[in-house]
């Protein structure tokens, strides 16, 4: 008897070590598609990352390149503005503006298209910025708005935002991609990496991450420019 044919779910695939774990996450039960963006970001080396683990994973992937500016504001897409060295009170500089409501809509569409019902993002609302697009009171108003906006949902094809991370530490995280086989060293943080991909050991995303590989008692496989 043939395998059962596994349902299609839609995967924010960023190339970072979060959207990473979602994936390795959402693969042990779907047929996934990920996707990526292009949004003029400071480095392309976390899309290299991305087409990297998806080829390792062998599955469709997909890069939506957005215009110069539609993501605009923010110290990852204007190199006049400094990535800070420290993690900021408040919402910091880093935060790019409307970035996963953004991302979030162009994966409802594709979807819907492939007649998907299960979108994977790897928000976490423990070990992160303080970005207002990472809490779970967004993550449930934005999956109301796609029941009530989509033919599917409209039917009864009740769409979920699956978001698997949302309330674990970074070094939870990192427990959970090692003991899924993932190879932490082929995902790029940094929201300063240059162009091999290696970080800079400090700027909020790579300080989170030091310390998850720390907390987790996990040697840290961080490719770092020093």
């Amino acid at each position: 008897m043939s395998a059962q044919k596994k349902t299609v779910a839609i995967v924010l695939l960023s190339g970072g070590l979060d959207s990473a774990t979602v994936l390795a996450i959402a693969s042990q039960d779907f047929e996934c598609i990920a996707l990526s963006f292009d949004y003029r970001q400071r480095h392309a080396s976390e899309l290299e990352a991305a087409k990297g683990i998806a080829s390792e994973y062998g599955i469709r992937h997909q890069i939506i390149r957005l215009d110069d500016g539609v993501l605009g504001g923010s110290a990852l897409t204007d190199n006049t503005i400094t990535v800070p060295d420290h993690i900021e009170s408040g919402i910091p500089v880093t935060y790019v503006p409307a970035r996963n409501t953004i991302f979030l809509a162009h994966a409802l569409a594709i979807a819907e298209v492939h007649h998907s019902v299960d979108i994977f993002i790897g928000v976490n609302a423990v070990d992160y910025s303080g970005y207002p697009d990472c809490r779970p009171d967004y993550i449930e108003a934005f999956e109301k708005m796609a029941n009530l906006a989509t033919k599917a949902g409209v039917e009864g094809h009740r769409l979920t935002i699956h978001t698997p991370l949302i309330y674990m530490t970074k070094a939870e995280i990192i427990q959970t991609g090692t003991a899924l086989g993932l190879d932490y060293s082929h995902t790029v943080s940094c929201y300063q990496a240059d162009l091999q991909g290696r970080a800079c050991g400090v700027c909020d995303s790579c300080r989170y991450r030091k310390k998850g590989f720390a907390d987790a008692g996990i040697e840290d496989v961080t490719r770092y420019r020093h």
